[in-house]
């Protein structure tokens, strides 16, 4: 036994010996049988090491010990499980970094730490680095994203942007990854899915209400669609710019914009898009003819841009079922029509699907405007309830520009018993607070 430890019952260098002694079997014998150095099976007769585990089964098996020699190894102490220091349990902030190339890395960090100033703040922290690139699938990846695309435009539907924001962003990255990854072959339309989702996490910023966000996941859209040669994305893009525009007031700007992706654009969806957008820009300056010029000329184009078929995501609003109607039904309120506006508005209430609960209350906060204006003061404070609802549950921005307008152009009637009720709805809604 070695100095200061005495053999005890389990000690293997004790009782180990035996099993060797018996079996009539040299050190010499052992380390050709085991491969281990004379030197090693010497310390651990005379108990100056323990065996590892497989050294220990080894020998058991050659020495057909029987378990004998396994069962003289001490207890190996339960694997210590590392756990992130958790205060408050979800308290604990989670940050995930997608690279350009397709790594990731995870940190976890202690908040009380953080608060402190502390170095051990970090808790967790991983990292992952892409295989090769013949491990990438293309093929068996991209339709996998198309239908999460198709599953995160459903989500932002019915439910606010701050849950919607991370996935899309994340899937962005990550798309990045795997085009950095993907042969030339599929490369392109990796990318070109991925301009696709940084253009709906643009869409959702814009709806949470920071354009500052909205345009900086705009441009990531343009430079992705532009990496990849997607002339309707690049194009689209600048339709978006011109949405932004239009929700500032900036009706020459929306105009331009609009103008712009027309020429740019190559498809007849894009260009219908374009027409509607530049309706929008006119209806803001209060030019009727132009207004009507560009309207006419994008519903020239309705029909046959829904003949034709691509594989890629459609783009612009995949929810309101004719949405032609509704731009129209919009530039004609702005130019004082209110009672055509209602009328296009009402034909298409009911063509929503009812999950879709952000396009809902896109249409019902222009119909309340619509109502108002043409002076159904009960009808369009019975639709604001609604919208009201609705922005709760989406926490949509640009909806409640538009509950801002009711809201001004209601006030104007207090002493009507609708209006007095509706109007503490509409500000609780406005101000992200339960509605009754």
């Amino acid at each position: 036994p070695p100095r200061n430890r005495p053999a005890g019952p389990q000690d293997p260098g004790h009782h180990g010996r035996q099993p060797v002694l018996e079996s009539g079997k040299s050190l010499t014998d052992m380390e050709r049988l085991v491969h281990a150095t004379r030197s090693h099976l010497s310390k651990i007769e005379r108990g100056h090491r323990n065996p590892s585990l497989e050294l220990a089964r080894a020998c058991d098996a050659k020495l057909r010990a029987d378990g004998a020699l396994l069962a003289l190894l001490p207890a190996a102490a339960p694997a210590r499980e590392e756990r992130p220091a958790s205060h408050g349990g979800d308290g604990v902030p989670w940050s995930l970094c997608v690279a350009a190339d397709g790594e990731s890395t995870f940190t976890a960090s202690d908040p009380e730490a953080l608060a402190d100033g502390h170095a051990s703040a970090v808790v967790a922290h991983w990292a992952i680095t892409p295989g090769c690139r013949e491990a990438v699938s293309v093929e068996a990846s991209l339709p996998v994203f198309h239908a999460v695309f198709d599953e995160y435009r459903r989500l932002g539907q019915c439910s606010g942007p701050a849950l919607v924001i991370p996935l899309s962003s994340t899937a962005t990255g990550a798309l990045r990854g795997l085009a950095h990854g993907a042969a030339p072959a599929g490369r392109a339309a990796v990318l070109r899915l991925a301009a696709r989702f940084a253009e709906y996490t643009g869409w959702m910023w814009q709806e949470a209400g920071d354009d500052r966000a909205a345009r900086w996941w705009t441009e990531q859209a343009a430079q992705l669609a532009a990496s990849c040669g997607d002339h309707e994305m690049a194009a689209y893009t600048l339709l978006r710019r011109a949405e932004l525009a239009l929700y500032a007031g900036d009706a020459q700007t929306t105009v331009e914009l609009a103008e712009a992706a027309g020429l740019q654009a190559r498809g007849l969806r894009t260009r219908e898009l374009a027409a509607q957008r530049e309706a929008q820009g006119y209806a803001l300056m209060g030019s009727e003819t132009q207004c009507l010029r560009a309207l006419d000329r994008g519903a020239g184009l309705v029909d046959a841009a829904r003949t034709q078929t691509d594989e890629a995501p459609a783009l612009g609003s995949t929810h309101l079922p004719d949405l032609a109607a509704f731009v129209a039904a919009w530039c004609l309120r702005e130019l004082g029509e209110s009672e055509a506006a209602v009328t296009l508005l009402e034909a298409g209430q009911d063509t929503i699907a009812p999950h879709a609960l952000r396009a809902r209350a896109r249409h019902g906060a222009r119909l309340a405007l619509a109502l108002a204006d043409a002076d159904e003061v009960d009808r369009a404070c019975e639709v604001a309830r609604s919208v009201a609802g609705d922005v709760r549950t989406t926490d949509s921005a640009t909806v409640r520009a538009d509950l801002r307008q009711l809201r001004s152009s209601l006030a104007t009637r207090r002493k009507h018993p609708a209006v007095r009720d509706i109007l503490p709805v509409i500000a609780a809604s406005l101000r992200g607070a339960r509605t009754t």
